[in-house]
């Protein structure tokens, strides 16, 4: 029966081996809701990931958005780093893998040596001589309690979190960059209603000098006439100023100096897509955000079983071997072999109490990265459901402005008219056209607004990314093996 011990032996250590001390991982429970609050029972005509959410700022038609896009993906600054710092990840990773592996190191000690007339226990042999040695170690950590193997594990959902964030970065960058661009344009368009208006102001003073000069109406009208032209034309120049600092905004986002980059004016309406949302719990799997902190979970799960594994013994094998002499001739021959292998056993006897406190910490450390998860989806549904309702309302809301639009304009002719007949004063008319001004920027503030929250919903939803993702992350066996129930 001694022939099986070995096999036997071998056997115990592989199903060991395979042992993990991380307790079984469960994502942590998050209530969700069987749909949005705001948009009804869904239906599934138009489901939301068969849009094409990979470039999904297409979607509003705009050519030079598409091209500033595409600009800032290949040239953002914070996009870069955000990359780099995924490829330390990753190399961690590689890092923590090479654990897995026996190491092999080789040395070549080729010495010329003395001895001292007077030193101690010194025999008869010569004084100087050759000292040649020429060696290999091998070690390789059997990891019988799978704490290797849990820190691959917990190395790995770090980098599957570190491109989570990345695609996190990315997502809100480019959401940042069409924000800013939608609330450029809108300012485009108070541009140009401002400057149809200072025209417009301007031809009303011409007309009240024209009456004052014929004695017809006081020199009041004229001033009142005049202080309404100026503040038309501050209104103006408030307004390109706000442009400058979103344009500046804009080329440090495309990676581009703000003291080389600039904007035509363009004043053309930017088309409102329809986005659907799909249901609540699709959610999950397309915000990164939420698939770094799931993923942080999992993390922290797999450090629970690497303090746990430091209660065991760390068992190492080594085994040394070269060949040794005091001549260079015949230095590779049997005699001058020697070989040393067995096993490294070490445990702790007293540590005052460290390994307690790690498991603590690594416990603690699973809890909160579980509320973290959970405020984060939370947060998710929060801002769909923000956006949904602010979309909602701001659509009834454009519909009562353009109305009111549309009755500041009447009253503007109709005031006009009668000022022209001597019906009314100036006043009215003043009154008049400063209602119809602030009407129509009105709509166009709420447009703006609209379309700023369509984007954030476009943000909410997780945009271009999908969970699937993070299995574009190659697995190793040796993760499989860290997964594997103890």
């Amino acid at each position: 029966m001694a022939k099986f011990r070995l096999p036997a032996l071998l056997s115990g250590v592989v199903a060991l081996s395979a042992c993990s001390l991380a307790p079984d991982y469960q994502v942590p429970a998050t209530p969700i809701a069987a749909q949005y609050k705001t948009i009804g029972p869904w239906t599934n005509a138009q489901p939301a990931d068969q849009i094409d959410r990979n470039g999904w700022w297409k979607m509003y038609g705009d050519t030079q958005l598409d091209d500033l896009e595409a600009r800032l993906l290949g040239s953002n600054t914070d996009l870069r780093a955000a990359y780099d710092h995924y490829e330390q990840a990753q190399a961690f990773v590689a890092q923590v893998q090479s654990e897995l592996y026996p190491t092999v190191s080789a040395s070549a000690v080729p010495l010329r040596e003395r001895q001292s007339d007077t030193a101690p226990l010194r025999g008869n042999g010569p004084t100087d001589y050759n000292s040649v040695t020429l060696g290999a170690t091998v070690k390789y950590d059997v990891d019988l309690w799978g704490r290797i193997r849990d820190s691959v594990a917990a190395g790995k959902d770090e980098a599957q979190a570190t491109k989570a964030d990345l695609a996190s970065v990315r997502l809100s960058l480019e959401v940042e960059l069409a924000d800013s661009y939608i609330r450029l344009r809108g300012l485009d368009q108070q541009t140009d209603l401002l400057n149809e208006t200072v025209v417009a102001f301007a031809k009303a003073l011409q007309l009240t000098e024209t009456l004052h000069n014929g004695g017809i109406v006081s020199g009041l009208d004229v001033t009142r006439a005049r202080t309404q032209l100026s503040s038309a034309k501050s209104q103006l120049s408030q307004n390109l100023g706000q442009r400058a600092l979103l344009e500046h905004a804009i080329a440090v986002l495309v990676g581009t100096s703000a003291s080389e980059f600039s904007l035509p004016q363009q004043t053309a309406d930017i088309t409102l897509p329809a986005i659907p949302t799909g249901l609540p719990s699709t959610l999950l799997q397309r915000r990164p955000d939420v698939a770094a902190a799931e993923r942080r979970v999992s993390e922290a799960n797999a450090q629970i079983g690497v303090a746990r594994a430091a209660y065991f013994p760390d068992i190492a094998l080594d085994l040394q071997g070269g060949v040794q002499s005091a001549a260079y001739a015949g230095l590779v021959s049997a005699p001058n072999i020697f070989w040393a292998v067995g096993p490294q056993i070490v445990q702790y006897v007293f540590d005052g109490g460290l390994r307690r406190a790690k498991l603590d910490s690594a416990k603690a450390a699973t809890d909160e990265a579980g509320e973290r998860y959970r405020g984060v989806v939370l947060s998710a549904f929060q801002q769909v459901e923000d956006n949904l309702a602010l979309l909602s309302y701001l659509g009834t809301a454009l519909d009562q402005q353009r109305d009111a639009a549309t009755s500041a304009q009447q009253t503007v002719d109709l005031a006009l008219r009668q000022y022209k007949q001597g019906t009314v004063g100036y006043l009215d008319v003043v009154d008049a056209q400063t209602v119809e001004l602030d009407a129509r920027r009105g709509v166009i503030d709420i447009q703006t607004r609209q379309l700023s929250a369509d984007v954030q919903l476009l943000h909410a939803l997780g945009g271009g990314w999908s969970s699937d993702e993070l299995a574009k992350v190659e697995a190793t066996p040796a993760l499989v093996a860290a997964n594997t129930e103890h």
